[in-house]
């Protein structure tokens, strides 16, 4: 039985988010390629229970239903996170460079430099898909607007949004595959419970996230310096 201290790196509301998020992003790409369509033309649609992504009407449903709930929990998301002022994951100077050493170090079993509670690669990765889907949201507003009875768009507007909505689609695809990608390092296979159960080991955290590690220490020191002075 592994009874080893455990640090909660993730709340309740940020694994909601990040599952939801997944869910809805899925959604979108499984839909949003339905429309295209590839899955007659490849087949897909004989396979068994696949039938339905071929109809139009079936895939434009889900994708819109999809594309409301990545809308809700982007808006959640951001509101939060500016109301708590908590900007962890937002991405600083220096974390291309640093980005480089930590998978230097990954690769040749070396250390790694300090890192606060998200690596560098984190944020760099949070700042691809999160701008990504900010794209799509963007554009896919545009693409609704433009099918208001009545409403008129240009042609080059209507052109480039589909061009933009696309590539940023394919862009936030291999983001996906890359963010996936980051776990056939051993190292960071530590970060998986934290991403269901919310907590992860304070070994792990000590050594690879030893910035942070020690504002906790600091954090729980004035808490204890509180609770005595209250006492005395």
């Amino acid at each position: 039985m592994n009874d080893e201290k455990k640090i909660l790196r993730q709340s309740l509301s940020n694994r909601i988010v990040h599952w939801l998020t997944a869910i809805s992003i899925f959604l979108l790409i499984i839909s949003g390629l339905g429309q295209m369509p590839l899955y007659k033309r490849y087949n897909i649609t004989k396979l068994p229970g696949a039938e339905w992504l071929g109809n139009y009407f079936d895939t434009l449903v889900l994708h819109y239903i999809a594309a409301i709930m990545l809308l809700f929990i982007v808006f959640y998301h951001i509101v939060l996170h500016v109301i708590r002022k908590e900007f962890d994951i937002w991405p600083k100077r220096g974390d291309l460079i640093q980005s480089f050493l930590i998978i230097k170090a990954m690769i040749t079993k070396g250390k790694e430099p300090e890192s606060d509670k998200y690596l560098a690669e984190q944020r760099l990765a949070y700042l691809f898909i999160g701008a990504n889907i900010m794209l799509l949201i963007i554009t896919g507003i545009i693409k609704i607007v433009k099918n208001i009875p009545g409403f008129t768009m240009p042609n080059i507007v209507i052109f480039w949004t589909a061009h933009i909505h696309n590539f940023a689609t394919f862009l936030l695809i291999f983001g996906i595959i890359g963010h996936l990608a980051a776990f056939l390092f051993k190292e960071n296979r530590a970060l998986l419970p934290g991403m269901f159960s919310g907590y992860v080991k304070e070994s792990y955290v000590k050594h690879r996230h030893s910035l942070w590690y020690k504002k906790l220490k600091e954090k729980d020191e004035k808490l204890k310096d509180r609770s005595q002075g209250r006492a005395l």
